[in-house]
């Protein structure tokens, strides 16, 4: 008989319902986070679900199409977003790709994670180029930046989320060290208003040691 192939059970993150949805979002959503999706479509489709939008919407750079068209990916077909139209989108992820939309991203809820990825802008420095092809050659240098980064995934996003949770974890243990040192905070054990308590009872302690009040009788 010939020798029939193991079966591959799909490991969770493939599973269709496990995939981990991301979203790129930057300020128009018209070139660097529309290649973000178009590269993670193509190459971590098995284990992320990829989405993009803009704080704003500037429509589609067609010169970003272009240069991922040469590279074998089509997001042509990939339509500009407003980041409101999926706020009611349950994210794992939400990678900003430029500053604008780092300092202006929207509360995302339940346990979203928010990681900033900066990449060059390719419109911008284009306006400096003195040739349509060395114009294209900045959208070729980012496209292959965000090819690099999203070979990454989800792993990189992980560890990101990860570092970012622990230093968060130590700065709030920073912050009550500090307060427990100066007062400001309950001690270990201690309830709210301990300090108060103890001064009611030194008063009982110095009461006592006078003795007890002597009154006049009539």
């Amino acid at each position: 008989m010939p020798n029939q192939a193991k079966k591959q059970w799909p490991s969770a993150l493939e599973s269709k319902d496990e995939k981990l949805r991301v979203l790129f979002l930057c300020t128009g959503n018209s070139c660097r986070s529309q290649m973000a999706e178009g590269w993670t479509r193509q190459l971590k489709s098995n284990v992320i679900e990829p989405y993009s939008a803009g704080i704003q919407t500037h429509g589609l750079n067609p010169n970003a199409v272009k240069v991922m068209a040469e590279a074998g990916v089509d997001i042509s077909r990939q339509r500009c977003k407003n980041v409101a139209e999926l706020l009611n989108v349950s994210f794992d992820y939400v990678v900003t790709v430029c500053g604008h939309a780092n300092e202006t991203c929207p509360i995302f809820p339940g346990e979203t994670k928010v990681i900033h990825v900066a990449f060059d802008d390719p419109p911008k420095l284009a306006q400096e180029a003195g040739t349509e092809e060395e114009a294209l050659n900045h959208y070729r240098r980012v496209r292959d930046e965000i090819r690099a980064f999203v070979e990454t995934l989800p792993k990189a996003l992980m560890e990101v989320a990860e570092m970012k949770n622990q230093k968060k974890k130590g700065l709030l243990s920073a912050i009550r060290e500090s307060m427990m040192k100066t007062g400001g905070c309950c001690g270990p054990g201690e309830t709210c208003g301990g300090s108060a308590k103890k001064d009611d009872k030194e008063r009982d302690r110095d009461n006592n040691a006078k003795g007890p009040d002597k009154t006049e009788e009539k």
